[in-house]
């Protein structure tokens, strides 16, 4: 049994821009291509995706991804590490849930008052993965991101400073998310305001071009492991924080 790209995409939950994408770098290459052009895909495939959606989940990049299902031949091994991978991340995931926790405790506790009044704001930035943007950089356009040195840079900071850019950058997401709830158009002065900050943080592990900043714009909604650190805060704010990131490139950065 086969089933089209337009299919695995519908029911992985993938895009058929990523499978393709998969497909170009050899992570995921098709069981077929047809006279149409159009991408068929087998069981093996179907459990190879798996793999790596699992994988892309606990954060690792795309070669090392591709490092991984490719050593692995023998699927019982394979599983076996993935386990072990998902067991740390659960641990991970843990922190999150209680600071979701203590967050709902803390705003119930002063119900009507504003999110600055929690009593331990720092609650709210614990569990985040700040190192994702620049390990998706790396892996979609690793010559420049060898030009422009960032590695060195990160190589560079301490924890506290990782830390920093972690909690800040958590708290634009916060900010960002009071100026959807309140109605605020994503290109309005004061979000745009807000996204010079994201920027200035951004560069701080790696400087995109203004297409790779738009880019980056889309993953905001359409990637899970970025979508989700901006749903935990409001629904909708991936949403528009990719509109704002996109208003912003070409306010700002064209």
């Amino acid at each position: 049994m086969e089933w089209s790209i337009a299919q695995v995409a519908q029911m992985s939950g993938v895009t058929s821009r990523t499978l393709r994408h998969y497909d170009e770098i050899g992570l995921l290459p098709p069981a077929r291509v047809g006279a149409n052009g159009y991408r068929y895909y087998e069981e093996h495939q179907l459990l190879r995706l798996q793999q790596i959606l699992v994988l892309r989940e606990l954060g690792l990049g795309l070669s090392e991804i591709k490092g991984i299902v490719e050593r692995h031949t023998d699927p019982v091994a394979a599983l076996r590490e993935h386990h072990r991978r998902l067991l740390a991340e659960r641990d991970r995931l843990d922190a999150v849930a209680r600071m979701v926790e203590r967050t709902i405790a803390e705003l119930q506790r002063d119900e009507g008052k504003t999110m600055s009044r929690i009593s331990r704001p720092e609650n709210l930035f614990e569990g985040f993965d700040s190192a994702r943007y620049a390990a998706d950089a790396r892996e979609r356009w690793p010559e420049h991101w060898q030009e422009s040195g960032q590695q060195e840079l990160l190589n560079d900071r301490t924890p506290q400073e990782l830390e920093r850019m972690q909690r800040e950058a958590t708290a634009g997401m916060v900010r960002l998310a009071e100026h959807m709830l309140a109605g605020t158009p994503a290109g309005a002065p004061e979000v745009l305001a807000e996204l010079d900050v994201h920027y200035r943080h951004l560069t701080e592990s790696w400087t995109p071009t203004v297409a790779q900043y738009l880019h980056l714009a889309g993953m905001q909604a359409e990637e899970e492991r970025f979508r989700v650190n901006y749903e935990r805060i409001a629904e909708g704010l991936a949403a528009y924080m990719r509109d704002a990131m996109t208003a912003y490139a070409h306010a700002r950065l064209s």
